[in-house]
C-alpha cells in the first residue's frame, strides 16, 4: 500500500459500485458539470477539477430520491462520470474556439467538436490507466483534489456537519453567482490604471468566490507563484513596454479608457512572453520526468503480464487491451484527419505524430495533477508547446511536401492541438479521480469504466454547450468581430449585432489563435517569446514552478488577485490551527497540531467547492436564459449596478461569510486576530530572510578554515 493508509472499504470487502442508478445519475451530473466548467474556463481562462462539486452534488441526489443502500464507491462513480466531462471541456476550450477567433468557423460545428473530444478524451484515458499503479501507488504523489474529494466522500458517508456545510456553500455560491452575472447588480471587478515615472500601473481584481475558492484549495504557495507571473506581466512588463514604446492613447487618469489600453498592451505584446514561459517549461518538464515516465511504463507492462492473483482495489482494466484500443484511436485519428484536411499524407504524419506526442503530455499531465491539482495542471501551456511543434510539422509535411493553403494548414494545426489537448486534460482528471478510488477502497477497472462513461457524455454534451455560450455572449472578442463581420455583410443593422465588451475572455482560445494566425498568415511576437524563454531558464534556475508563473503571465493580473486571497486566508486559517495548539510556529507540528491543520482544511475544502459549483451553475443558467431571449438583467425594470465601492462591500460580505464558515472548525483556544498579528509578523521575518544577503564575515571564515 501507499503511505495513505488503509482504504476506507478493504479490499475483501465487495459491495455496490457501478449500478444503474450511479449510471443515470451519472450522466445527467455528467452533462451539467461540462456545462458548467466550459463557463468558467471561457470567462476566466481557468478551470477548477468538478470533482468535488460532482461529489456533493451525488450525495444530496442520491440521499434526495432516500436511497438507505446507497455505499461510498456508488457516490465515488458518480463523480468520476461527472468530473470526466469537466475535464473534457477545459481541454476543447482551449483549443475549438480558437476555429472562430481564425475565422475558419463562424459557428461551432457539433460533429468535428465531438470527434476531437471523444477521440482525445479516449486517448487520454487509455495512456494514463498504464501509469496508474506508478503515480498513485508507488510514488505516492499528494493528488490534492482527489484527496480532498476523499474528505468529501466520507463526510457524506458520516453525514452531520460536514454535508450542512456544502449545501450552505452551495446555495451562498449560487445566490453570489446570480447576482453578480445574473441581475448585474454589482460590478464583476474593480480596476483602475494610473500614471508615475512616465508610465502606467495598474490596479485591480476580479470579484470571484469561485477564485477565492481555487486559492484556497490550492494553498498560499501555488496561489503566490500564480501571483507572482501576474505581477511580472501586467505590473512589471507592460509598464516597462510603455515606458519606451508607448500606450495607444494619451489618457493618464483612472479610467475605463486607460485600462482597456493598458490591457490591449498586455494583449498585443505581454502574454507571448508567458507563451515562451510555457514552451521552455513543458520541454523541461518532459525531459525533467523521462526516467519515470520509462519505469512506470515498464513496471505496468510486467504487472499486466504477470499472473499473479491480485486484490479487488488492484484491478486494472486488462493492459493488452487498453494498448490495443489505443491503436484503434490512433487509425481512427487517422481518418478523422483525412477527412479534416482531405490529405493522406498530412493525416499518416498527423496521427502518428499525435500518438507518440499526446502519450507524453498525458503523462506529464498525470504527474503534474498528482503535485499542483488537475485545476493548476498546465494544459493551455503543454497545449502550446505542443502547438509550435505541430506548426513545424505541418509546415514541413503540409506546406514544403504539400503544398497546401494558408487555411488547410491552420486546420491541421488546429484539429492535432486539440486532440492533444483534450487528452492532456483528460489525463489529470483520471489520475484525480484513481487517486480518490485508492483511498476510499473502489475498484479500478469499474471506475475506469465510469471514466470512459462520462467522457462520452461530455463529448455529446460539449459542442452544444459551446454553441449555446456563444450565441449568448459570443465565444471571445475576436470571434464577436468576426461574427459581426459576418452579419454586417449579410445586411444586419449595427443595432443588432453582439456587443463585443460583453464578450466571454477566452484567453488561452485567443493566445492559440493569435499563434497560429502569425505562423501561417502574419508575424509572430519571436522578442516576446524568447523573453518568456529566458524567464522560464531563470525560474527553473532558482527551482520556481516555470508553469504556475507562466500561467500567470498571461493571464490578467486581475484573475490572480483573488485567487491569492484565497491563499493568504488559507495559509492563516492552518497557521492560526497549528498556533492555537503548538503556541508557535517554528519547526515541524505536533500530532495534535497535525490534525487541528486537517480538519481545518478539510473544512475550507468543503465550502470551497461549494462556492465553485455555485457560482459557476449559475454562470451556465444565465447562458441558457440570455439565449431564450430572457436576460434576467432586465427583469423587474432592471435593479441596476452597485457603485463601485458598494459592490467591494456586497463581496467583502460573502467573503466574510466564507471566513466565518471555515473558522468555526479552528480550536477554541485563541482569537483570530491576535493570531493574524502573530502570523503577519511571523510572515513579515521569513521574508526578511529571503531578502537579506549573507554577511561577508562568513564568507571570509569559510575562506581562512579552506
Amino acid at each position: 500500500m501507499s503511505g495513505d493508509g488503509e482504504p476506507w472499504i478493504p479490499a475483501h470487502m465487495n459491495i455496490q459500485e457501478l449500478t444503474v442508478r450511479v449510471i443515470v445519475i451519472g450522466v445527467l451530473l455528467g452533462g451539467v458539470m461540462t456545462a458548467a466548467n466550459a463557463y468558467l474556463g471561457l470567462y476566466v481562462g481557468m478551470t477548477v477539477s468538478a470533482s468535488i462539486p460532482a461529489a456533493v452534488m451525488s450525495m444530496l441526489i442520491l440521499r434526495g430520491f432516500k436511497f438507505k443502500d446507497v455505499t461510498i464507491l456508488e457516490n465515488n462513480s458518480v463523480q468520476t462520470m461527472a468530473s470526466a466531462g469537466e475535464s473534457l471541456a477545459a481541454g476543447v476550450i482551449f483549443t475549438v474556439p480558437a476555429l472562430l477567433v481564425l475565422g475558419i468557423w463562424q459557428d461551432i460545428q457539433w460533429v468535428e467538436t465531438f470527434l476531437i473530444a471523444i477521440l482525445g478524451g479516449l486517448l487520454g484515458t487509455m495512456f494514463t490507466i498504464a501509469l496508474r499503479r506508478l503515480f498513485i501507488v508507488e510514488e505516492a504523489l499528494p493528488y490534492p483534489e482527489g484527496v480532498a474529494c476523499r474528505e468529501v466522500l466520507v463526510a457524506g458517508e458520516k453525514g452531520g456537519s460536514g454535508l450542512i456545510a456544502i449545501v450552505y456553500a452551495l446555495l451562498i455560491g449560487a445566490t453570489y453567482g446570480w447576482m453578480v452575472k445574473g441581475f448585474k447588480a454589482t460590478h464583476a471587478k474593480l480596476q483602475g490604471v494610473g500614471e508615475a515615472l512616465g508610465t502606467r500601473f495598474y490596479a485591480g481584481g476580479e470579484l470571484s468566490l469561485a477564485l477565492l475558492s481555487v486559492g484556497y484549495i490550492v494553498g498560499l504557495r501555488i496561489a503566490s507563484f500564480i501571483f507572482l507571473g501576474g505581477v511580472i506581466g501586467f505590473a512589471i512588463l507592460v509598464p516597462i513596454y510603455g515606458l519606451y514604446n508607448g500606450f495607444p492613447d494619451a489618457t493618464n487618469v483612472l479610467d475605463v479608457i486607460g485600462v482597456d489600453d493598458y490591457k490591449k498592451v498586455w494583449e498585443d505584446q505581454i502574454r507571448f512572453a508567458g507563451v515562451g514561459a510555457m514552451v521552455v517549461g513543458g520541454v523541461y518538464t518532459l525531459w525533467s520526468m523521462r526516467k519515470t515516465i520509462a519505469e512506470g511504463l515498464s513496471k505496468a507492462f510486467k504487472k499486466g503480464g504477470d499472473g499473479e492473483a491480485q486484490l479487488r482495489t488492484e484491478m486494472d482494466l486488462p493492459l493488452d487491451k487498453v494498448m490495443a484500443f489505443c491503436r484503434i484511436l490512433v487509425v481512427l485519428i487517422f481518418l478523422f484527419y483525412w477527412y479534416a484536411t482531405g490529405s493522406v499524407v498530412m493525416a499518416l504524419g498527423g496521427a502518428l505524430f499525435l500518438a507518440v506526442v499526446s502519450f507524453f503530455f498525458a503523462a506529464v499531465a498525470g504527474y503534474i495533477a498528482g503535485v499542483v491539482g488537475s485545476s493548476n495542471s498546465p494544459v493551455s501551456g503543454m497545449t502550446i508547446a505542443t502547438l509550435l511543434f505541430t506548426i513545424g510539422l505541418v509546415w514541413i509535411v503540409g506546406g514544403l511536401i504539400l503544398g497546401m493553403s494558408q487555411t488547410e494548414m491552420m486546420i491541421a494545426t488546429m484539429f492535432i492541438a486539440a486532440i492533444v489537448a483534450t487528452s492532456a486534460a483528460i489525463a489529470g482528471d483520471v489520475m484525480q479521480d484513481l487517486k480518490t478510488g485508492h483511498m476510499v477502497g473502489a475498484t479500478p477497472w469499474r471506475q475506469q469504466t465510469a471514466e470512459i462513461i462520462g467522457v462520452t457524455v461530455g463529448a455529446i454534451v460539449i459542442g452544444p454547450v459551446l454553441s449555446i455560450l456563444h450565441d449568448a455572449f459570443q465565444i471571445s472578442k475576436t470571434a464577436c468581430g468576426n461574427t459581426n463581420e459576418a452579419l454586417t455583410a449579410q445586411g444586419v443593422k449595427p443595432s443588432d449585432l453582439y456587443n463585443c465588451d460583453e464578450a466571454l475572455f477566452a484567453p488561452q482560445a485567443e493566445l492559440i489563435g493569435a499563434i497560429v494566425q502569425g505562423a501561417f498568415g502574419g508575424d509572430i511576437n519571436l522578442p516576446m517569446v524568447l523573453l518568456g524563454a529566458v524567464i522560464a531558464v531563470i525560474l527553473i534556475r532558482l527551482a520556481m514552478p516555470v508553469m504556475s508563473v507562466a500561467i500567470g503571465i498571461y493571464l490578467p493580473l486581475y484573475l490572480s488577485v483573488p485567487i491569492m486571497a484565497g491563499g493568504i486566508i488559507s495559509h492563516v486559517f492552518l497557521s492560526s490551527a497549528r498556533l492555537r495548539i503548538d503556541g508557535t510556529l517554528e519547526g515541524e507540528p505536533s500530532k495534535e497540531a497535525t490534525y487541528a491543520i486537517k480538519e481545518v482544511q478539510d473544512k475550507g475544502v468543503l465550502i470551497g467547492a461549494g462556492f465553485i459549483a455555485g457560482e459557476s451553475l449559475m454562470g451556465v443558467l444565465l447562458a441558457v436564459f440570455i439565449v431564450a431571449k430572457m436576460d434576467p438583467s432586465s427583469w423587474f425594470g432592471g435593479i441596476g449596478t452597485l457603485s463601485y465601492s458598494l459592490s467591494l462591500v456586497f463581496f467583502a460580505w460573502f467573503v466574510g461569510v466564507f471566513i466565518m464558515l471555515s473558522a468555526r472548525s479552528l480550536p477554541n483556544k485563541g482569537k483570530l486576530g491576535s493570531d493574524l498579528v502573530f502570523i503577519a509578523a511571523d510572515a513579515s521575518k521569513k521574508l526578511r530572510g529571503v531578502f537579506t544577503l549573507p554577511k561577508l564575515e562568513a564568507f571570509d571564515e569559510n575562506e581562512k578554515s579552506e
